[in-house]
């Protein structure tokens, strides 16, 4: 089984007892590594992953550095590395699998979104 196929699971306590789900982002292997590897040289505790208005398709991921955790933020923990995701985009982001992809032209993230319906020719944006 791949690490980008991996189940990531959140636990959820609830009266008394545990409920087990689907984490809104799952990582790659890669991308838990490279994450990890960011978070330490910025001495940071979580990556804020998010979805900002602009580029051809009108929608694109932007990931920012940060050490508190705001009240309604979705926290996705993996292999530990902790990505936190605006209540305000989780509908955007709900499914997405982050990979980390690495040729002879580009070190980037990747996103592979569900929810997309379509992204423009050089990846940057998407719209859902």
């Amino acid at each position: 089984m791949s690490a980008l196929t991996r189940e990531a699971s959140n636990v959820l306590k609830s009266a008394g007892s545990a409920r087990v789900r689907k984490a809104a982002l799952t990582l790659s292997e890669t991308a838990v590594d490279r994450l990890r590897n960011l978070l330490t040289k910025r001495d940071s505790e979580f990556i804020r992953l998010g979805v900002k208005k602009r580029g051809c398709n009108g929608l694109s991921y932007t990931m920012s550095y940060t050490n508190s955790k705001q009240k309604f933020d979705e926290l996705v923990e993996q292999d530990g590395v902790r990505v936190l995701i605006d209540p305000g985009v989780l509908m955007h982001i709900i499914g997405t699998e982050m990979d980390f992809l690495t040729d002879r032209l580009r070190s980037e993230f990747v996103f592979n979104n569900p929810n997309s319906k379509g992204e423009c020719g050089c990846g940057e944006s998407f719209t859902v």
